[in-house]
């Protein structure tokens, strides 16, 4: 499969600049996660992509071609959109295999085509009906058919989870998963949902304001975040925010701010020495709080209970820390009593700092 390259992309509508040249190379065979808020430039980019809108300036590569000047047809790109756009008059055996009818390919092949691709989506049973017949997830499965019988070399993805509920939604996140293993083809998935971009890339590109925030893997992202609008971006629950400074006191670190004086431990320690009495703040994923009673007072947060949210076999707590709000992740067994002071244990290898000014991690 080629590789595609987006060089110095640039959009404008009018004279309102909405990408600001964005540089990114997708590799062979790759999942690529273009992920953000509304209004971020993701799904724009997926369109020019596509060849669906203009470039202003750039240049898109495909197979180290370049193809911002070529028609969406020549491009050998499938599109799955957010409205499943099925025409409502066909079948879904019409409508998976509308592309191949429009090539004149032989019918047997295109029979052959919409059987195999048919068996992959789970859709053998389904294949006389029309669209009206069949639930949101069937729908979405015979457009992401469409796309597959068209056997292009990559496939794009706008966003086509979004008008499923929830619980369908994660089973179609497995079914893309594994249609993802099986087909072994370059795929781009734009979505808002960072659920969906946590399950689903290889390497994860997240977009805030026309720009490219940072890009790696799930877990690269995750754990080593390049900036404050990433770490809070990425995890459900959110990570927790707390405004502090640090201070150095007999040659240990810590980070004081209003409720709370933590001493910083771990590797990261010696780099964050050079930073003494620099404002910060300080982000803690709730996952990375444990309740303990008897933790050392150095090493821990003392939060006052205001809400607890039963979701299983965990309950979110969200509590008060000084001014700010912290929510925190516990085993649902743990007694909880609203108004209650509890004292957290902060994982030493979970503590993020940022810059309050730039915002940028330390």
């Amino acid at each position: 499969m080629p590789n595609i390259h987006l060089e110095n992309l640039i959009k404008r509508y009018g004279n309102v600049e909405v990408l600001h040249g964005i540089d990114l190379e997708m590799a062979d065979n790759e999942f690529t996660v273009l992920v953000g808020p509304s209004g971020c430039g993701k799904s724009t980019t997926l369109r020019m992509i596509a060849g669906l809108e203009d470039v202003s300036e750039g240049e898109i590569y495909i197979g180290g071609k370049p193809v911002s000047r070529l028609e969406p047809k020549d491009r050998d790109l499938a599109m799955v959109f957010q409205d499943y756009a099925l025409y409502p008059h066909m079948n879904v055996a019409r409508n998976m295999s509308f592309a191949l009818r429009l090539q004149k390919r032989p019918q047997a092949e295109i029979d052959k085509k919409v059987r195999d691709v048919a068996a992959t989506l789970g859709l053998t049973d389904y294949l006389a009906r029309k669209p009206g017949e069949l639930s949101g997830g069937q729908r979405q499965r015979v457009a992401m058919g469409r796309a597959l019988t068209r056997d292009a070399a990559t496939f794009l993805f706008d966003e086509p989870l979004s008008n499923l509920d929830a619980k369908l939604r994660g089973q179609m996140r497995a079914e893309l998963a594994l249609m993802s293993q099986r087909v072994q083809k370059n795929m781009i998935y734009v979505t808002h949902d960072q659920i969906e971009a946590m399950t689903l890339a290889d390497r994860i590109v997240v977009m805030h304001g026309g720009y490219i925030q940072q890009q790696g893997t799930p877990e690269e992202l995750f754990k080593r975040p390049v900036n404050k609008f990433v770490a809070g971006f990425l995890g459900m629950p959110p990570m927790n925010f707390l405004e502090g400074e640090i201070e150095e006191r007999s040659e240990a670190i810590y980070v004081k701010g209003d409720g709370f004086d933590l001493r910083l431990q771990g590797e990261k320690t010696q780099s964050i020495r050079q930073h003494k009495n620099k404002e910060v703040i300080l982000g803690v994923r709730p996952s990375d709080l444990n309740y303990d009673q008897n933790a050392s007072a150095e090493n821990t947060l003392t939060l006052d209970v205001m809400v607890s949210e039963y979701v299983g076999a965990q309950s979110v707590l969200l509590c008060k820390c000084g001014p700010a709000k912290v929510m925190v992740e516990v085993n649902s067994e743990t007694p909880v009593a609203l108004g209650q002071k509890l004292t957290f244990a902060v994982n030493p290898n979970g503590v993020h700092l940022f810059d309050r000014k730039s915002e940028v991690a330390i």
